[in-house]
């Protein structure tokens, strides 16, 4: 995994948390935008995309289609925390001006949990 990956997670994640690519997204697979949706906090907008897609292929709510999405976020968490630990003082802040700390709390006021139970997504 490529460090600038790790830029683009958090900056699609940080910067909207989903909603814009979800409004894009229930629109672009013709979806109701009213129905309940699944957590998708800790999704890429890859994987919000996925989701609609499979949604509307199905024709399935969001959330049952959710269960058939694993996010990079638990596949690969690991490797994207050590990343982060790496960025660390060395790199850029995707979300605010200035040089990305592990130690910081993300735009929402929140730190990010990642739940790696299967099922849960």
């Amino acid at each position: 995994m490529r460090a600038g990956l790790l830029i683009r997670v958090i900056r699609v994640t940080a910067a909207s948390r989903g909603m814009l690519a979800r409004g894009i997204y229930t629109r672009h697979y013709g979806l109701d935008a009213k129905q309940a949706r699944p957590d998708d906090s800790n999704w890429t907008g890859a994987e919000i995309k996925s989701c609609c897609r499979l949604a509307s292929l199905l024709d399935v709510p969001l959330v049952q289609a959710a269960q058939n999405v694993v996010p990079v976020a638990v596949t690969a968490g690991d490797k994207i925390e050590s990343l982060r630990q790496w960025a660390s003082g060395r790199c850029l802040s995707a979300d605010r001006a200035g040089v990305y700390s592990r130690t910081e709390v993300g735009s929402g006021g929140r730190v990010r949990k990642v739940v790696r139970e299967p099922g849960v997504n």
